[in-house]
């Protein structure tokens, strides 16, 4: 198609050519649509019965004026080969050449790639961070803050990957911008478990089996890590500025915190999807 455009393109332009530079072709032009209005004109108005004659007349017509223009190619071809050259060299070498140019203040760019923005772009997978040792979770302090912490789950698999990604890039929002490195203290919560502590009273929870998002791996409580120790308590300056950053990084990240509640949960997030709880 696009040699098809340029073979029509390269006799259009000869035509033009020929008769702005030649002023027996623009005479010779003119003639002949003068000839073919005329006889346009008498084909109208002659009869049926002379429309055979009319037509060959128009034949005879336009094998004089084929024959006109031979003749005034014959005795200009030089003039009218070197139009043809002039007018068909720059498509021709445009398309047969493949040397490309490449267009000013398009080229490669040199701005630096924002890494944050190309790990969201290609999905970047966050790996929840190792586990720490049991011990960490029974010492005098977690067990005055968090009684029955020790036998909680703190397992990243049970914990449904929506939320999980949250929750890990919660953790590196806080660990890279704000220095708090952080530790899950509890993720899945059984219903027999979510009873067990029910029956510890309203200040440990409110929520019975399966009223709790902790059932369908969609909750947890988290704390921070201090010189490789957990700190829970909120009588602590540092813990309880953490406390905040963490609330406003977790609901940027479409996340339910704690610290919103009448009975305020501080190190709880969880993620409210519809139709998974049956109240």
């Amino acid at each position: 198609m696009l040699f098809l455009a340029v073979v029509l393109y390269f006799l259009l332009a000869c035509l033009i050519s020929w008769l702005v530079l030649f002023p027996a072709g623009r005479e010779f032009v003119l003639r002949a649509i003068a000839g073919a209005g005329q006889r346009l004109q008498r084909q109208v108005s002659q009869s049926a019965r002379r429309q055979g004659q009319a037509v060959a007349g128009i034949r005879q017509s336009g094998t004089a004026s084929v024959r006109e223009a031979g003749s005034f190619l014959r005795r200009h071809y030089l003039l009218a080969l070197g139009a043809l050259l002039l007018l068909g060299l720059p498509p021709m070498v445009a398309i047969f050449s493949e040397v490309s140019t490449p267009l000013g203040d398009y080229g490669t760019p040199v701005r630096p790639v924002n890494t944050q923005v190309a790990d969201l772009l290609y999905g970047e997978q966050l790996v929840p961070p190792p586990a720490l040792p049991p011990m960490a979770f029974m010492t005098v302090e977690v067990q005055q803050e968090r009684p029955m912490l020790a036998s909680a789950s703190r397992d990243w698999k049970l914990v449904r990957p929506e939320f999980q990604q949250r929750l890990l890039m919660v953790f590196k929002i806080m660990r890279e911008q704000h220095g708090y490195e952080m530790a899950i203290l509890e993720g899945y919560r059984s219903p027999e478990r979510q009873n067990e502590l029910a029956r510890m009273g309203t200040s440990v929870t409110n929520a019975r089996a399966f009223q709790s998002w902790h059932q369908y791996g969609l909750a947890a409580d988290c704390a921070f890590l201090r010189d490789g120790k957990i700190v829970i308590s909120e009588k602590d300056a540092w813990a309880m500025r953490g406390y905040q950053l963490y609330g406003q990084v977790a609901e940027a990240q479409g996340l339910t915190w704690g610290g919103r509640w009448k009975m305020m949960d501080l190190g709880h997030t969880e993620l409210r999807v519809d139709g998974v709880m049956k109240r």
